[in-house]
């Protein structure tokens, strides 16, 4: 049986030129460990001496570190008693093959999922808004990175939860670093590159801007073009490029700073992102803390200027971040050095766990759209929190599976989104063989697909149905319709079921989202006949693009529009639709029957 590694590195190539850093390490040699700002320093020139002499060194600084390099940098204490402010672990070697390859595949062998709780609510945020517009207004700063934190519990390993955060934020800057008994386990996807610092020059790569992806190409091309326009995703940029040439400017040759690359928009699985690079050529006699005390912490986790941002972090946030917004990384042999700041990034001790999530504020920043950023950022916690399989429901009848192909179409596009192998030709199996073991009546199938692309097959009898059905109208918005659980048909359906009815009169129940948009039943597509024409909900309302509601589009029998609740009262007729069912005309229950 493979040991457990105590460290895994997957670092995506932070340049053209570059390599992809991907190892595992075993135990490590010796652990070098700063409890107190005094000792941050000294840990870092001990792990570059170390890697000069031909060590791997991988380790992590928490923002609270900051102090040690400017005392004016202020922070909360650590946040557990003896808490590592800075810890590399030394190692001669990463593990050679195949003991690498086992060592990855450990945490596949068992499923890990969490359970949240200490969300942060929205009324604190938004004071929290509003005292950071009040200090811009009054000159104190121009933009300050606001963050709070989510609590939860594992159920699992630390390296299950690890491999399916890298499945949920795939070509990161990904690591691992096991904590053992007392200390803490770090897992960090963080897709945001600190610095590399190798031969002498040094790139900084910040991530400032952001935009959810779109519900399909079209929208996804359009979410990107507005976040290229967008004034003040560009102004939130631009204004991190300069407080970092101003930080590189300490350890550069002279006039050797430069922006090289301004608005690149990166595609992640939740969101698009805006990032820059800016890079120097460092001075002789520089050394890895002196690069620390230039950078850290990244001024995309401050805000700026750094001092006064930081100033206004502690006042906000009740608590410290910890490894989140500090760096992760690892140092060479030879002394090159690349490292994250770690966003999407959680950290375990024992069975607790606390993810991050945060945004820049300027002047112009709305509450509202921040709130919601904020969610489309810890959608990859969310994912990886809780195992699913991919789900199509189909009809069976006759021993025929209805619309075969667009189901196992929009299999095959959940399993690229999520990462997901997929096999057509075993999908295909598994359907004909249900179809010949029930060649008479109707019947209710489940195709599954898991993350390794291993398929199943259920079949349960269909249930017959009135031609028409009561459906009654959600009783709340439901919130974050526009992400991915339902944009993809999986198993995780928990943001349907707690809208199931409650009468068993009731067959559905019609949602609408933070808008006043309908958007889908929780079990099949919504129509409305208003003035004489059929209309679906637009997709970029927030729901699944079923596959009967595909079809009557494609045949011009229903056209997408935005429909709100008041069309309700206005509509001459209401319909359930999905593959499994068909159409079936619908009446809205009174809601205080």
């Amino acid at each position: 049986m493979a040991v457990p590694p105590s460290a895994l590195i997957d670092f995506r190539a932070p340049c053209a030129g570059c390599e992809p850093l991907r190892a595992a390490f075993g135990a490590p040699r010796e652990a070098l460990v700063a409890r107190r700002l005094a000792d941050v320093p000294p840990v870092l020139l001990e792990a570059e001496a170390r890697a000069r002499d031909g060590a791997w060194c991988v380790g992590f600084l928490q923002y609270e570190a900051a102090g040690a390099f400017d005392a004016a940098q202020r922070t909360h204490t650590a946040q557990a008693d003896g808490a590592a402010l800075a810890r590399f672990l030394v190692y001669d070697a990463p593990l050679p093959e195949p003991e690498a390859s086992l060592a990855w595949e450990a945490g596949l062998s068992h499923a890990a999922h969490v359970d949240w709780h200490g969300n942060p609510q929205r009324p604190a945020f938004d004071a929290a808004i509003a005292r950071i517009h009040a200090a811009i207004s009054a000159g104190e700063l121009y933009q300050a990175n606001f963050t709070a934190q989510a609590q939860g519990r594992l159920y699992g390993e630390p390296l299950a939860l690890f491999d399916a955060m890298r499945r949920a934020q795939p070509h990161a800057y990904a690591a691992y670093i096991a904590g053992g008994d007392v200390a803490e386990t770090v897992l960090s996807v963080s897709p945001e590159l600190f610095f590399d610092w190798r031969d002498g020059r040094l790139l900084t790569s910040p991530m400032k801007g952001t935009a959810p992806r779109g519900a399909d190409a079209a929208q996804d091309a359009m979410a990107r073009a507005r976040l290229l326009a967008s004034g003040k995703e560009r102004a939130e940029n631009v204004m991190i490029v300069d407080l970092l040439r101003n930080d590189l400017s300490r350890v550069a040759e002279h006039f050797s700073v430069q922006v090289r690359r301004l608005f690149h928009t990166e595609a992640w699985p939740t969101v698009w992102q805006l990032s820059s690079e800016i890079e120097c050529r460092t001075r002789a006699g520089v050394g890895l803390a002196d690069v620390f005390r230039a950078l850290f912490p990244s001024g995309s986790v401050t805000g700026a200027p750094k001092v006064q941002a930081m100033r206004m972090i502690h006042a906000l946030e009740p608590a410290a971040r910890g490894v989140y917004c500090g760096a992760v990384g690892v140092i060479r042999p030879g002394g090159a050095a690349t490292f994250n700041v770690p966003i999407r990034t959680l950290s375990l001790r024992g069975k607790q766990v606390c993810c991050g999530v945060g945004s820049g504020i300027t002047a112009d920043a709305d509450a509202g759209e921040e709130w919601q950023e904020w969610r489309h950022k810890r959608a990859f916690a969310v994912r990886a929190s809780q195992p699913f399989e991919l789900l199509e429901t189909l009809r069976l009848s006759g021993g025929r599976v209805a619309d075969a192909a667009p189901h196992l179409a929009r299999m095959a596009g959940a399993a690229a989104h999520f990462g997901f192998a997929f096999d057509k030709a075993r999908a295909d199996a598994a359907l004909h063989e249900i179809a010949q073991q029930h060649p008479l009546g109707d019947w209710r199938a489940r195709l599954l697909c898991d993350r390794w692309g291993a398929v199943r097959a259920q079949v349960f009898p269909l249930e017959p149905h009135p031609q028409s059905v009561l459906v009654q109208l959600a009783g709340m918005p439901v919130e974050g319709c526009d992400g991915e659980f339902f944009r993809f048909k999986t198993t995780r359906r928990t943001h349907y079921e707690v809208h199931a009815p409650g009468r068993p009169a009731v067959f559905d129940t019609l949602l609408w989202n933070d808008r006043g948009e309908l958007t889908e039943f929780t079990r099949g597509s919504l129509a409305l006949n208003i003035d004489g024409e059929w209309l679906t909900p637009a997709l970029h309302c927030g729901l699944l693009p079923g596959i009967a509601r595909a079809r009557l589009l494609a045949e011009g029998r229903l056209r997408e529009a935005v429909l709100s609740r008041s069309d309700l009262a206005r509509a001459q007729g209401i319909a359930f639709v999905n593959s499994l069912r068909g159409w079936l005309d619908a009446k809205l229950a009174d809601a205080h029957a």
